[in-house]
């Protein structure tokens, strides 16, 4: 792992040189019209109605930069799941959707637990939130279109030649958004029982492994092994690949209550490919950031839900030949990320 101050001696600045592409990041909007409120543990404020002007005032700095962003990645939760208990989650998604294509520039949205709580997978694939749709994308799913009771909600794009963004589902073996019926949900439901006896499967408490709540997921064979075909051709072409998921995949990036249920799997997926270079995540409001010993960056955004009015929480990404530049907003602090076997 570099130290803090080897990766902030590139500071930056208007200066900049040009990229060869740039990109927002912005985690966990989760806005609803209530009042603010706790968190599950009632130790955090939510601010659900300034997480729209937060959202508003990152639109508007990411359309006045000097490189205006090429896409903007929205790793998830863009809406509170309360929305579902006051009927009023279409309502809310228009809202969001309002605001965030003001920039007139695509956004990729990954699925976090929020979007479960409010919609079907099969509401979710009919909408815009399914950005696998995005011209230029190549979509994926075991039955093309995603429509089977067990597919899964991933993609992969190249922004640049050389470079590559691969969205993956960190829900698809979970026990929220899938239909009972299901072979996954069923599975899921099982693990999650024999993990977590507490009768309130979303209490980690006592639990040895505490990443096994019912708020958080996992990434089945199917999916891992289709991952890594991805990346195999990556490898071979000689590509960079960022990797993102709501949950985080190292325990050194995030509290372990907000990794994915088989991150070992995946993470060991990871780092066997010499193309990944980062892997982003949100979840864990509180963010985080490791680079772990095969030298991929492990950054998780700061949730903007939590995010106090006076202060922001998303990023821009600047991507160099040799590194990635972070700019980051309030709580999100610059960096600069080089890439694995690059110096």
């Amino acid at each position: 792992m570099l130290p803090e101050a080897e990766m902030l001696k590139y500071p930056v600045n208007e200066e900049m040189e040009e990229p060869f592409f740039t990109f927002g990041v912005i985690a966990d909007i989760q806005y609803a019209d209530i009042d603010n409120g706790y968190n599950y543990t009632k130790t955090r404020m939510r601010y659900y109605r300034n997480s729209l002007s937060l959202l508003q005032g990152a639109i508007q700095e990411w359309a006045s930069e000097r490189f205006v962003p090429q896409f903007i990645l929205q790793l998830g939760d863009l809406i509170d799941g309360y929305n579902f208990t006051y009927k009023s989650s279409e309502l809310s998604l228009k809202k969001v959707f309002t605001e965030i294509y003001k920039l007139e520039t695509p956004v990729h949205h990954i699925w976090g637990n929020h979007e479960f709580y409010n919609f079907s997978r099969k509401q979710l694939m009919e909408s815009r939130l399914n950005s696998s749709r995005l011209q230029g994308t190549l979509t994926m799913s075991p039955e093309d279109g995603g429509d089977s009771l067990d597919s899964f909600y991933s993609y992969h794009f190249s922004p640049s030649p050389k470079f590559r963004l691969l969205l993956i589902d960190s829900y698809d073996f979970s026990v929220i958004g899938r239909d009972p019926s299901s072979d996954k949900h069923i599975k899921s439901l099982k693990l999650l029982k024999q993990k977590n006896p507490n009768e309130d499967k979303n209490s980690p408490k006592d639990l040895s492994e505490t990443r096994f709540v019912q708020f958080n997921g996992g990434i089945s064979a199917a999916q891992l092994n289709w991952i890594n075909d991805v990346l195999e051709t990556s490898d071979k072409n000689n590509e960079k690949v960022m990797v993102a998921g709501h949950l985080p995949v190292h325990p050194d990036s995030t509290d372990p209550i907000c990794l994915t249920w088989n991150y070992p799997e995946v993470l060991a997926t990871l780092q066997s490919h010499p193309c990944v270079v980062a892997y982003f995540a949100g979840h864990d409001h509180d963010g985080g950031y490791f680079q772990d010993q095969s030298g991929v960056h492990h950054l998780t955004f700061n949730g903007i839900i939590e995010t106090p009015p006076e202060s922001q929480a998303f990023g821009t990404i600047y991507i160099y030949e040799d590194k990635m530049v972070l700019r980051g907003r309030g709580l999100i602090p610059d960096r600069t990320l080089f890439y694995r076997n690059s110096k």
